[in-house]
Parts: C-alpha cells; structure tokens; sequence
C-alpha cells in the first residue's frame, strides 16, 4: 500500500478525529473508576462485583482488537473507525440511562467492542497519512491526548458525581462521540481500504477470540476453580497459532514475531507496562475515598496528577524518538514507572496526600517516557500494509495488559477481602490487598525493564 498524500486538509482531518477519539474513550476509563464507589452504592455491589463494571469494557475491547485490525486492513480503516464511533456512542447512551447493574455491564461490553474498532484504527491511519520523519511527532500528539483525557477523567468524572450524578459521565460524553463519528464520515469515502487481495480468517479470529476471553476470564476466577478456563483458553490460544503457520489468509503474519525482534519485544514491553500499571487508578480511587474519606471531586483532583505528566512529557518524548534509540527512551520511562510503583508499596492509612502526589507523578513521568517511542518503535517495524494489523496487535498488547492488571487486582480483593462490600470493618484487609498488588507491579515493572532492553540495540 502506498503512503497516502491526501492534501493537508485531509491529514490534519485525520489528526483531528484521531485526536478526539484518543480523547473520548480514556476519559470514560478514568472518570468511571472514580464513580465506582457512586455505582456500588447504587446498586450494592461488592469489591468483585464493582470490579468488572470496570473490566468488563477491557475485556471486550482486548478480545476484539486483533480481528478487527485485520478487517479493517481488508476494508478500510476510516471506515470501521466510523463504525467503531457509532457503537461506542449508542453504548454510551444506553450505559448511563441503564436501571440496573446487569444493562450497565452489557453496556459497558459494547462500549468495549466499539472500542476496538476505534483502537485498531486510530494509529493506523495515522502512520498511513504522515511521512516516517515524522509519525514519532503525531503519535506523541496522539498519545497527549490519552493522557489528557485520562487527566480530565477523574477530575470532570468526580465533579459530575458529586454535584449531579455517575450518568452523567456517560451521557456528557455522548455529544462529542456523536462529533467524532461525523468527522470520520467525510474522511471514510476516500479510505483506500487494501491494495491487495485480501481475505479474512474467521476460523483464526474465532479461535483467537475465544481463546483469549477464556484465559483472561478464567484468570481473573482462579480462586473459583478459574484454572480449567485458563488451560482452556491457552489450548484454543496454541491452536490459534498453528493456525495461522498454516493459513493463506492469517489473521497475523507470525513473521512479524519470529524474524522482527523491534515487533515482538516492542509488544512484550507494552503489555508488561499496563500490566503493571493500569490498576493504579483504580486502586487509589478506592483508598482516597474509603481510606482518607475524600469525595469524588477531591479524589479526581489528586488522581489528575500523574496523567498531567504524562501529557506534558509525551509528545516530547515522541518527537525525541525520530532522533533517537527507542531502545534507550521506552527502557527508562519503564525504569522510572517502577520507581513510582515502589513508592506505592509503602502506602498506609496514614500517608501524606502530597506523599500519594508525589508518588503519581513519578509514575507519569516515567509512562510518558516510555509510551511514544514505543508505540512509534511498533509502527515504525512494519509496512504500511501491516499498520493495522501492528496497531491492533498494539493495542491488543495495551488492552490484555489492562484486562491482566484488573484481574490481578480482582483476585487479590477475592483472597483478601472477600466478596464482600468495602466498609470501614473490612479496611485492614483492603490495605493488604494494596499493598501486595504494589509489590507484584513493581516486580512485574522491573522485569518490563528487561523486556525493553532485549529489542534491537541498534532501532
């Protein structure tokens, strides 16, 4: 496929819906963690059961991902993104009128999967428009947008519980998918879709699928006989990828493993990062309101923090990484992360709030380093026809990582605590449970040090 010159009109479309949708979805993440302890009131939910109102979406979009990458190299990208846009902007809806916990949980899985419509495609089409010389740049700008949405989320998410109510994240958040999805329209008639001829592997995307929703859900219910699923899931997974040695259409070229080393360690890297890091939010969003006794507003205000570095330090970052080793970069942001990680190990009912500060934006500071040039490492390693199979893979990496981080958590709370709601009897036990995730991410962050300085010394 050839690299699109389109005009600049078109380009900075591109930049401009790309940049909404990088906006829009991790908004929704970070503002409904803060609502979390708003909706088991509501609903009554325990530790366990608060927990998938948040993996549910995760776990969706992470199962999604990969096949949907791969149809929209087949059909075109801009396309499934406004398909993605309709989705997620119906689920939405739908997902802040619900009247019980069972609709809002559904909704929250179709959000997922327009998610992964949206993820697969977003970087992609980016790296298609803008030249190499100068895709670190655009990506960084990309990811500033995350990180700006996840700045927003627990701050606009607190106040709009304290002063309205959790609905209101959703519906708020309506009218600007509804804008993206209209923008994307006037850029989808001249997507291109593949040059090649293409078919799609549904018996791969079956098995894939399949495969990774067993292992990620069965891991998350260890403790309730969960195993069976997992060596379910990894038996699917195995035949997954013999498969696709044998396919003429796969749904991956497992080259893009075996004989790219900058591919594989790339992905491992990220996906040891958010496996290490994702549930911090989640974590502290629950200790500031039900440990210091914070209100959603007070508790966003805090978790601002360490997305505000990483907003500020991502496109720069990103732009250092067309200059210089990704290698070097992405190791030490990974560095830095696990610093912030440590200090979390030593959290306690009665830690200073500019100690939790502090710690947030060393853990920002090093997740800004490591994001950009790693994302534009992965891009960077493929051709163009690869990039939405390479987005997707991506961000199947970010999303399972996620998905892995909040079922680590879910496990820990269901030894720990128990399913039980969190109330002050059972705060003892939930600080355990704190503590012992810090640790296991920090360790795992260390080990993502390793991960990252195993890619090519020389890309």
């Amino acid at each position: 496929m050839m690299q699109i010159d389109g005009g600049a009109a078109k380009r900075g479309m591109i930049l401009l819906v790309v940049l909404l949708s990088s906006f829009i979805t991790p908004f929704m993440s970070s503002s409904v963690n803060i609502a979390l302890p708003a909706i088991a009131e509501q609903f009554g939910l325990n530790a366990v059961m608060l927990n998938w109102v948040a993996t549910s979406f995760l776990l969706a979009t992470a199962v999604f991902l990969l096949p949907v990458g791969r149809i929209a190299d087949i059909y075109g990208r801009a396309k499934i993104f406004a398909i993605g846009m309709a989705i997620f902007t119906v689920s939405t809806f739908v997902a802040g009128i619900s009247k019980s916990i069972a609709v809002l949980i559904i909704a929250r899985v179709v959000q997922g999967i327009g998610s992964a419509f949206i993820f697969s495609t977003g970087v992609a089409m980016l790296s298609l428009a803008y030249r190499p010389e100068v895709r670190g740049k655009v990506i960084g700008y990309s990811i500033a947008m995350v990180y700006i949405g996840l700045t927003a989320g627990p701050f606009l998410g607190g106040w709009l519980t304290q002063h309205y109510s959790w609905r209101m994240i959703f519906l708020a958040t309506v009218p600007f998918s509804v804008a993206a999805f209209f923008l994307t329209l006037k850029i989808a008639s001249t997507d291109d879709g593949c040059v090649q001829k293409c078919a799609m592997d549904y018996t791969g995307s079956l098995a894939y699928a399949l495969g990774l929703f067993l292992a990620i859900y069965g891991f998350s219910r260890l403790t309730d006989g969960g195993y069976f699923l997992v060596i379910a899931g990894c038996c699917l997974l195995t035949a997954f990828i013999f498969w696709e040695m044998k396919s003429l259409n796969p749904l991956i070229d497992l080259k893009l493993f075996t004989r790219n080393r900058l591919f594989l360690f790339s992905n491992i890297a990220a996906l040891i990062n958010y496996s290490a890091t994702f549930a911090t939010g989640f974590i502290l969003s629950l200790y500031l309101q039900y440990i210091k006794g914070m209100s959603p507003e007070e508790a966003g205000l805090i978790l601002v923090a360490s997305p505000v570095v990483m907003a500020a330090i991502a496109p720069f970052s990103g732009r250092l990484s067309d200059k210089i080793n990704a290698r070097i970069l992405s190791s030490l942001g990974m560095a830095v992360t696990a610093l912030g990680l440590f200090f979390f190990i030593f959290l306690t009912d009665k830690s200073d709030t500019l100690y939790v500060i502090g710690s947030l934006l060393i853990l920002g500071a090093g997740l800004g380093v490591f994001s950009s040039p790693n994302t534009n490492a992965v891009m960077g390693s493929v051709e163009a026809n690869a990039y939405g199979v390479a987005s997707g893979m991506l961000a199947t990496m970010r999303l399972t990582g996620q998905t892995i981080s909040m079922a680590v958590v879910m496990m820990i709370f269901t030894v720990t605590i128990g399913r039980v709601e969190i109330t002050p009897l059972y705060y003892p036990s939930f600080m355990q449970a704190v503590h012992l995730c810090f640790i296991l991410n920090c360790l795992l962050c260390m080990a993502g040090v390793l991960a990252s300085l195993a890619r090519d010394k020389n890309k």
